[in-house]
C-alpha cells in the first residue's frame, strides 16, 4: 500500500544536498520527508561516507535536520553480499530538542601557532548526544601517595555520543566544514528549550 503524500516537500537546499551526496537520493529524500512529518527544516547537514570492507565498497549517508522542536536523524546504508541482490536500509530517528544533551565540535587546526580567527579548521568532528548511547571510559584510580600500592578501584567518565561525524576540508571541501559548523551553531542554539535560530 502506498503512503499518501504528506503535501510537504523538502527545502530545495536539503534536496540538493541529498542529491549531491549521490546515495539513492529519491529513497533518502522520501524517508527524510516522512520523518519530518510536516515539520519545517531550520538547518540540515548531509554527510556521505564510503568504507572499504575486504571485497566490497559500502556507502553510507547521514542526514541531520533541525526543526522547531525536533532533531531528525536519517541513515541509509548498502547491504549486499557477493552474489546477492543489492539492498539498501534506511533508518530514521526523531529526538525532541529538549532531549539533546550536548553538541560537541572538535577542531583540528594545522599550524596552530599561526592561527587567525576566521580561518578554517583542517577538519572537525561533530558529536551529538541525546542519551540513546553512552560510553564509559574506565581507568585505574590513582592515589596521591607515590609509594602507595593499594588497589583504589577504578574511576571513569560517562560520555553520551550517539552520533559522531568527521568532516574534512581536504576530503569534503571547505564548504562542507562551513556547513557542518553552521549546523552545529543552529543546533547548539536550539537545545535547552529555545527555538531553532
Amino acid at each position: 500500500m502506498r503512503r499518501p503524500p504528506s503535501g510537504q516537500t523538502l527545502p530545495d537546499e536539503l534536496t540538493a544536498a541529498i542529491t549531491r551526496a549521490g546515495y539513492y537520493p529519491a529513497l533518502v529524500c522520501d524517508v527524510v520527508e516522512s520523518a519530518l512529518a510536516g515539520g519545517v527544516a531550520r538547518a540540515h547537514l548531509v554527510h556521505q561516507e564510503t568504507t572499504f570492507d575486504q571485497d566490497s565498497v559500502r556507502r553510507h549517508v547521514t542526514v541531520l535536520v533541525v526543526t522547531d522542536r525536533r532533531l531528525v536523524i536519517a541513515h541509509a546504508d548498502d547491504h549486499a553480499e557477493p552474489g546477492e541482490q543489492l539492498m539498501a536500509t534506511a533508518t530514521t530517528e526523531t529526538v525532541p530538542l529538549g532531549a539533546v544533551r550536548g553538541v560537541m565540535v572538535t577542531h583540528v587546526v594545522a599550524e596552530p601557532e599561526s592561527f587567525t580567527p576566521g580561518t578554517h579548521s583542517r577538519d572537525i568532528t561533530l558529536t551529538l548526544g541525546w542519551g540513546a548511547v553512552s560510553r564509559i571510559d574506565m581507568v585505574p584510580a590513582q592515589c596521591g601517595d607515590p609509594d602507595c600500592t593499594a588497589d583504589h578501584g577504578f574511576e571513569g567518565t560517562i560520555a553520551s555520543d550517539d552520533i559522531s561525524l568527521r568532516v574534512s576540508a581536504a576530503a569534503d571541501g571547505e564548504d562542507a566544514v562551513d556547513r557542518a559548523l553552521e549546523f552545529a551553531r543552529v543546533l547548539s542554539a536550539s537545545i535547552g528549550g529555545g527555538p531553532a535560530a
